[in-house]
């Protein structure tokens, strides 16, 4: 699968603390090789129109995505009700 950053994504990103930014590299190299990976936790946004998923990057933070054909659709990054907003 390819993994695509929307600008919120990217906005998000650049305003995360350097050791965040690492650990989000690492959850999205584990999602584009084994989307099951148990430290992930992927799961579906719950009451939200379409199909939006949430994955974990730390204990507090987390990133957003949808699944388009062959491609990860990356949302949002950041704390965990900041990450669950939509772009």
């Amino acid at each position: 699968m390819k993994i695509v950053f929307t600008k919120p994504f990217v906005e998000d990103y650049r305003s995360l603390p350097h050791n965040i930014q690492l650990q989000v590299d690492k959850s999205l190299t584990l999602l584009s090789e084994n989307p099951k990976h148990p430290s992930l936790r992927i799961k579906k946004i719950q009451g939200v129109t379409g199909k939006i998923f949430e994955g974990r990057v730390s204990r507090d933070y987390r990133f957003t995505f949808q699944i388009e054909k062959d491609i990860y659709l990356l949302r949002r990054v950041g704390p965990h009700n900041q990450a669950l907003r939509r772009p």
